[in-house]
């Protein structure tokens, strides 16, 4: 199955406020929801841009003379290099400019020690445009190929406000792009993680936004949920309002009809219904679909535990052959193995096993 790549080829989804996909649902809790209270899967890669700053305190007098006293004494404010020279003189460095730097310093670090005071700030020059600020920026940054820059500045717009729709549908997107072009296995994951949270966040708040269930359901497909794909997509055929879009996703909802029943083997094995499972699933052991590891992994379950060792073995075997270093996989021929009383492909797997273990740490 292909997947699209267009980035931000429609007219600006940066520019929508929320009556564009409904009223905010906001469901889940803070936690969840909140930028600054959840856990930080990108902050670790992001991290590295802090170095850009130098941090300096404001002169007494500049505190006295804006009426800043209580709210920036001693605080550290950031300066790139080419703010150092203009901060030091009388007049000092423009309050925009500062207010800029801190936001970035946000989007970085959501959880930065003096975050609440640099909010303050911000609010003070930019006052309710901060968010459309920080967007509009984001965007045209992702315009200039400038995708990790972009995903700062989504990030410090959800700082301000977690369900700021264009925020919300603009990090999602932007993690994309960034995860599409990665190699590392362990960044990749984690943006992709990231990424389906809040196109999933997006479409809980907003739930009439059409185009967060169309790179949901291709989230979904990439992912192997077929189930799930047809679901967002089904959604997004409801409310698309662009023709060719909506029979794009027809067609891709018709190639995934047998991936879906599929799916739903995997599915009953899962719930434990074993005969439901092999009774969808051998259907496919010849078909097109072969070469699917995962189809072959959940047949050698359901074998397993109807007592057919013997076609269990053979059918995780093929699993490995398409996924070398499936651990769930190693671990059911060691049973096999271990109940036929086969030491020796016991040891095999066990051994195999503790590399890929100790390769994970």
């Amino acid at each position: 199955m292909g997947t699209v790549t267009r980035l931000f080829d429609r007219p600006s989804p940066f520019a929508l406020r929320p009556h564009d996909g409904g009223d905010a649902q906001v469901k889940r809790r803070e936690s969840e929801t909140h930028l600054t209270k959840r856990p930080d899967r990108v902050k670790q890669y992001l991290l590295p841009r802090m170095k850009e700053f130098k941090f300096d305190e404001f002169k007494k007098d500049y505190i006295d003379r804006t009426g800043l006293a209580g709210e920036l004494a001693g605080v550290p404010i950031p300066l790139r290099a080419e703010d150092r020279e203009a901060f030091k003189t009388p007049e000092g460095l423009r309050g925009n400019i500062i207010a800029e730097n801190m936001a970035r310093v946000l989007g970085i670090d959501p959880k930065f020690k003096y975050a609440a005071v640099y909010s303050d700030y911000i609010e003070r020059f930019f006052g309710k445009k901060a968010v459309d600020n920080m967007t509009r920026k984001a965007k045209d940054l992702a315009d200039k190929e400038e995708y990790e820059e972009a995903c700062v500045y989504f990030r410090a717009a959800l700082v301000f406000k977690f369900d700021d729709l264009a925020a919300m549908y603009g990090y999602a997107r932007i993690l994309r792009q960034l995860y599409n072009m990665s190699a590392n296995e362990a960044y990749t994951g984690n943006l992709k993680a990231e990424s389906l949270d809040y196109l999933e966040l997006t479409t809980e708040t907003y739930p009439r936004f059409d185009m967060a269930w169309y790179y949901l359901g291709y989230l979904y497909l990439n992912l192997g949920l077929y189930i799930k794909a047809k679901l967002a997509w089904e959604k997004f055929i409801g409310l698309g309002r662009i023709a060719k879009d909506r029979k794009e996703i027809r067609q891709r909802i018709a190639q995934i009809a047998t991936p879906i029943e599929i799916e739903k083997g995997y599915n009953a094995v899962l719930a434990e219904r074993w005969e439901e499972g092999l009774e969808i699933l051998e259907n496919y052991k010849d078909s097109v679909y072969k070469d699917w590891w995962p189809l072959w992994y959940y047949l050698g379950v359901a074998y397993a535990r109807t007592g057919r060792a013997a076609e269990a073995e053979a059918a995780f075997k093929t699993a490995l052959k398409g996924s070398p270093r499936h651990i769930e996989t190693m671990e059911e021929l060691v049973a096999i193995y271990e109940a036929r009383g086969d030491k020796q492909g016991m040891k095999k797997y066990a051994d195999k096993l503790a590399l890929v273990r100790k390769d994970a740490k």
